[in-house]
């Protein structure tokens, strides 16, 4: 195939991206982790899979960044996932040098490639990204804005008995507590849900919607999601390789856009062959750009912690 995706990071978000990628045959796949065997083993699996799953995608799993030149996007999962009782701050100091390491490194051998950062925290990392990359804005971007929003849109067809097809939905702001979910944006076909279930519902499942990572990760135990984390970079990735100027909400560095500057924050954006290709600015009620407010703070506040890191 023609164009080359590498998945960093072969754990369960990252062995998931890969197969989701592979079955879309949105490229030739390569997995890299550090440890030895583990991307090796796990692309094996998944090319004894293509036959059965119809797909002619090369799946390469490796040690070696060299492997990963010429990518044309890259989706960074590598870092300790969330444990039970841990914040996403106590992730900070650990991900950050992880983070620079691997951008390090991929930025050497794929300097055009767009980047995907699904590593938690998530806001923070796009900022490392950013920093160690030397990438232009519009080729770094966060997932988290997709998955929150996946989360919600299943939460409304759940609770309205609607096809998820049926369903669109924006959250924004930082992944984590202070993310925005946006009821007044949110659709089942065209129709808004402040339309169709009362207030006490909807806000219902805006706090379930907050709550989404850690609802799966007390229920695990040991670990955190990653099929709708995987299945939702394999959506940027796809919206980018195909050139489709897909409106997804994203973690992206906003200078002067809703009033940020500066900051990762997720916002609405088009996605194309070269990134990003315009940000979107709706318009927001008072209360809404208060809670975006809060959020973008939540965020700066990681920001100037991890600019007091030695990482």
């Amino acid at each position: 195939m023609d164009r080359k995706i590498s998945v960093i990071g072969a754990g369960f978000v990252g062995a998931t991206a890969a197969q989701r990628v592979a079955e879309k045959q949105l490229g030739d796949v390569v997995l890299v982790d550090i440890v030895e065997g583990i991307p090796q083993g796990k692309a094996l699996d998944l090319t004894e899979a293509a036959p059965v799953e119809k797909h002619d995608a090369k799946i390469t799993g490796s040690n070696n960044y060299e492997d990963t030149a010429g990518s044309d996007v890259v989706i960074i999962t590598a870092g300790i996932p969330r444990k039970p009782g841990m914040s996403r701050d106590d992730l900070l100091a650990t991900n950050a040098k992880i983070m620079k390491s691997v951008v390090t490194e991929v930025a050497k051998y794929s300097p055009n490639a767009v980047l995907i950062i699904v590593s938690n925290p998530l806001d923070a990392m796009c900022h490392v990204a950013y920093e160690a990359s030397g990438f232009p804005k519009q080729r770094i971007l966060g997932m988290a804005g997709v998955l929150d929003s996946a989360r919600f849109r299943s939460f409304i067809a759940m609770e309205l008995n609607v096809s998820v097809e049926n369903t669109h939905a924006f959250v924004l702001g930082g992944h984590g507590d202070t993310m925005v979910p946006l009821p007044r944006y949110s659709t089942v076909s065209g129709i808004p849900i402040t339309e169709l279930m009362p207030p006490d519902r909807i806000e219902a499942l805006v706090q379930r919607t907050r709550n989404g990572g850690a609802e799966i990760v007390s229920m695990l135990k040991t670990g955190s999601a990653f099929y709708a984390p995987a299945s939702s970079a394999t959506e940027m990735a796809e919206a980018v390789l195909k050139d489709k100027k897909k409106i997804l909400p994203c973690a992206v560095l906003l200078q002067g856009e809703y009033g940020y500057n500066d900051l990762f924050i997720g916002v609405p954006v088009k996605l194309g062959n070269k990134g990003i290709e315009e940000i979107i600015e709706i318009k927001l009620l008072p209360e809404e750009k208060i809670a975006l407010d809060k959020s973008a703070e939540a965020v700066r506040g990681l920001v100037a912690t991890l600019a007091k890191l030695n990482y």
